[in-house]
Formats: C-alpha cells, sequence, structure tokens
C-alpha cells in the first residue's frame, strides 16, 4: 500500500481565521450545507477566501438548488468523482447517493470502474453522456438526446454545471492531498 499523502497546504486552527475566512466560514454553515468542518474542500477555500466564498456558493447553487433531481445529481457527483478517483468526494457522497434513492449495486459499479448495467435507465444515460464526455470532450448526439429527453433544457445546462463543479473540486481535493476524515477508509487505490 502506497504511503498516506501529506496534505499540501496547513488547516488553521479557528482562533488563527483572518476575518475575511471567518466570514466564508459562517457563509458555508449558514447555508444549506450546515454546521461542516474546514474538511473537505472547505480548507482549501480558506486559503483563497475571495474565491472560496464564490466556489461554495456556486457548489450550494449545484447541489441543491437545481432542477437536477438529487438521485440523479448525486449519481452523477459519484461518476466524477470515480473518474478523478477523488477519494473525499466519494467518501462524502457516496452514503447521499444511496439516501438520495441510488442502488447500492449501482454504486459498487461505479466505484469498481464498471458500467452499471442494472442502473436504472436514467442513471445509465446519465452515466454514458459523462463517460463519453470525459473521454472525447464531446457528447454525441444520441446521448444528448437522452439525457436532455428527461431532463430538458434548463436541468441538462444544469447537469453540465454539476459535472464542472465537481470536476473542479475533485481537482482541488487531489492537488491538494485533502485528508480523509479520521478512521475513513480511502475508496481507491493511490496510483
Amino acid at each position: 500500500m502506497p504511503a498516506k499523502l501529506k496534505p499540501r497546504l496547513p488547516a488553521i486552527p479557528d482562533d488563527k481565521l483572518t476575518d475575511r475566512q471567518k466570514e466564508l466560514m459562517e457563509a458555508i454553515r449558514s447555508g444549506p450545507r450546515g454546521r461542516v468542518s474546514q474538511g473537505g474542500p472547505f480548507g482549501v477555500y480558506l486559503h483563497a477566501p475571495d474565491f472560496g466564498d464564490l466556489t461554495q456558493r456556486l457548489g450550494a447553487h449545484c447541489r441543491y438548488k437545481t432542477g437536477v433531481p438529487p438521485r440523479l445529481s448525486e449519481f452523477a457527483i459519484l461518476c466524477t468523482a470515480r473518474l478523478w478517483r477523488a477519494q473525499y468526494e466519494w467518501h462524502a457522497h457516496a452514503a447521499i447517493a444511496e439516501k438520495a434513492g441510488v442502488a447500492p449495486q449501482t454504486i459498487r459499479d461505479v466505484k469498481a470502474g464498471r458500467a452499471p448495467k442494472k442502473a436504472a435507465k436514467d442513471e445509465r444515460a446519465i452515466y454514458d453522456f459523462i463517460q463519453e464526455l470525459y473521454k472525447t470532450k464531446r457528447v454525441s448526439e444520441r446521448n444528448f438526446r437522452r439525457v436532455h429527453a428527461f431532463l430538458g433544457d434548463a436541468a441538462t445546462v444544469e447537469l453540465v454545471g454539476i459535472l464542472g463543479y465537481y470536476g473542479m473540486v475533485a481537482m482541488m481535493l487531489d492537488v491538494f492531498n485533502v485528508a480523509l476524515p479520521e478512521g475513513a477508509n480511502p475508496p481507491f487505490p493511490e496510483k
């Protein structure tokens, strides 16, 4: 097993936060996420609080306010986490996805890098859309129409936004070696 990755940014104790960093944490905590810690991407955002504020607001919208049903949004987040092997993102969203209605077998298939053949039809369409987008940097007319047929214009735009946002989160988590919570096992092997 490879050595544990060392975080690249120091944690900032609450009593050492600048006023702007405190404002950022209060903005995050007073929103739909509630009382979160500085774990995950939030600890990274503290190091660039103006960027972090804009980013967390976009994230709150992507997660809680789009026309993409929570089951499909969380499924898309898991697909993104798997493609990036984003340990923290997967850890944070696998249970949320299951609670939102994604079948445990579907979650296991995505985690293993397998197409979820027994997943619901809409999840399979989103899976194919995401796989093609990441592989070719485009989406074929067939895969676009499959997703658009059940999401419509606005939610299809929002789905692509969710993918972009969680791709950015995955990059933040991966580049800065954000640690999983104490006692959590990495869902993916590190290369």
